[in-house]
């Protein structure tokens, strides 16, 4: 898609005024606030403000999906957690509930069939995390209930589908954000025909989720440099038919990674090997083994063993309403960074199934682990990859595969995103010590400010900022909360006071919609 209705100048310009807008013959259309992505973030959000009593007619979600789970889901499916696993998340954090009761653990007791399966999640939640895993719901449940509380709030009312390239400051204040809307799209009655629309907005919201899928660089440069994208996968590519044809024939399996994604890909690997009779070695190569308690203090250290950094969440639960959340706003940039790096990392959960399951393969000698640094990824033998390492000994190994799932990260860099990158380049935005965008507390984006209005943002592009768990539901539900405080105290709705509070609870147990 071009930029024919858009010049240079006005590409380049930061601001733009509403002649500018009228000159280049764009539709505009006046919300009072637009949220772009239409994914989780947005979805907080848009429901915490209508808890709040802001009408739908005063919101605008500007966004190629159709449901808010959308995108979680896709990238869930692929690394392995289809609707009826758990996710990582605790028994409080409900996306589509901003009180958390009842809880994930609550509404499975109450629709288990049976006394044991009522009882199984409850007495887990008491006994964790001590003499039980941590309760996680399971990723079905979650969708269901973000279905659920969509319909509630009206949300397919607030939906314009598009991509947005570019929000710009106006003019007297406020913002323009530019969508590009689906092909066939046709303007309003009375406005000119056009290729994108502009909204014009006081407010704008930003949560467009991940830049972009983390690539290694060997691999990604072997599967450009061989055309090779079947046998080398990211574990957030759909790569189903892997599992497929490993259960046809025996075959080898490198895995990279050490994090949550790559656990549940070992796992997924090694139980059908012994539920579905696959005969697949699967080959664990580590760049960081570690094989002890991390962290040099003893109330601020995790579990550390067989090559992983076990760790219940992403954080410590401190960091998302405790100790470390006070500790992590009163640092500056470098040093929240530094505390955020500390507390997360790459780790994963320990789960006591997950463990005997590992254990069995390295018994068995079809779950093997090697540490060492990549030199190459070459073509190998008989149709196989060719992975060499120097190992900690200085020696040179090489590990033939029949595939390669790479599973060490998500995030790209944000300027992989389109409408970051802009934002960066004439938003006024800027990268915090993180890398990601610098915040306020209150979730805006520091230096786009275009008073009376503001620009918030949510989500993973916001790590670095005064929060650590961004990136997560109880996340996404404390960014919400602050943005409409803040919102609130420039007049935009109101406050979320203890009457209104308890009402729109019970509103919430009846699944009563929320007019407006």
């Amino acid at each position: 898609m071009t930029d024919a209705d858009l010049t240079a100048d006005l590409i380049s310009a930061r601001r733009w005024t509403d002649q500018d807008v009228a000159a280049a013959r764009l539709p505009m259309i006046d919300v009072p606030l637009v949220s772009v992505g239409g994914g989780l973030g947005s979805f907080a959000l848009v429901d915490t403000l209508r808890v709040a009593g802001i009408p739908s007619n005063a919101i605008r979600v500007l966004t190629t999906l159709d449901r808010p789970d959308q995108t979680y889901e896709y990238l869930a499916s692929a690394s392995q957690i289809p609707r009826h696993e758990r996710i990582r998340s605790d028994s409080g954090s409900t996306i589509d509930n901003i009180w958390g009761f009842p809880s994930y653990a609550l509404r499975e007791a109450w629709n288990a069939k049976s006394i044991k399966e009522k009882m199984d999640p409850l007495l887990q939640v008491f006994l964790e995390p001590v003499f039980a895993d941590y309760y996680t719901p399971r990723s079905g449940q979650v969708y269901e209930s973000v279905v659920r509380e969509s319909a509630r709030i009206n949300w397919n009312s607030m939906l314009v589908k598009g991509v947005v390239r570019m929000v710009r400051a106006r003019h007297g204040g406020g913002y323009f954000s530019v969508l590009t809307p689906p092909r066939g799209w046709r303007p309003p009655p009375g406005q000119p025909p056009s290729k994108r629309i502009v909204f014009r907005s006081s407010h704008v919201h930003l949560a467009v989720g991940y830049p972009g899928v983390k690539f290694l660089d060997d691999l990604q440069a072997y599967r450009q440099a061989h055309d090779d994208f079947h046998r080398v996968v990211n574990a957030y590519e759909p790569h189903e038919y892997v599992y497929e044809e490993l259960l046809r024939r025996p075959s080898t399996v490198l895995v990279r990674g050490s994090g949550i994604v790559a656990t549940r890909i070992l796992v997924r690997l090694l139980e059908d090997r012994e539920r579905k009779g696959a005969q697949t070695t699967v080959l664990h190569l580590f760049r960081h083994y570690i094989d002890k308690p991390q962290g040099d203090d003893p109330k601020f250290r995790r579990l550390g063993r067989n090559g992983f950094a076990y760790q219940g969440f992403n954080y410590p639960k401190a960091a998302w309403g405790g100790q470390l959340k006070e500790r992590l706003e009163r640092l500056d940039g470098p040093g929240r960074a530094a505390l955020i790096r500390q507390m997360g990392g790459t780790n994963t959960p320990f789960r006591r199934e997950w463990e005997a399951l590992l254990q069995r393969g390295r018994q068995g000698g079809w779950y093997q682990q090697w540490i060492g640094e990549v030199a190459s990824v070459d073509p190998g033998p008989n149709g196989t990859i060719t992975t060499t390492i120097v190992d900690p000994q200085q020696r040179s190994v090489q590990l033939a595969a029949n595939f390669i799932i790479d599973a060490t990260g998500l995030e790209s860099d944000i300027s992989e995103h389109r409408l970051l990158a802009d934002l960066l380049s004439h938003g006024g935005a800027s990268r915090s010590a993180f890398g990601r965008l610098e915040m306020e507390p209150s979730f805006e984006v520091a230096g786009t400010r275009n008073d009376p209005g503001r620009m918030y943002a949510s989500g993973s592009a916001t790590l670095g900022g005064y929060y650590a768990g961004v990136d997560s539901f109880l996340g996404l539900q404390y960014a919400a909360l602050r943005i409409a405080d803040d919102l609130a105290s420039i007049g935009f709705g109101e406050r979320i006071g203890v009457s209104r509070s308890v009402k729109e609870w019970f509103r919430w147990m009846r699944n009563a919609p929320i007019p407006g």
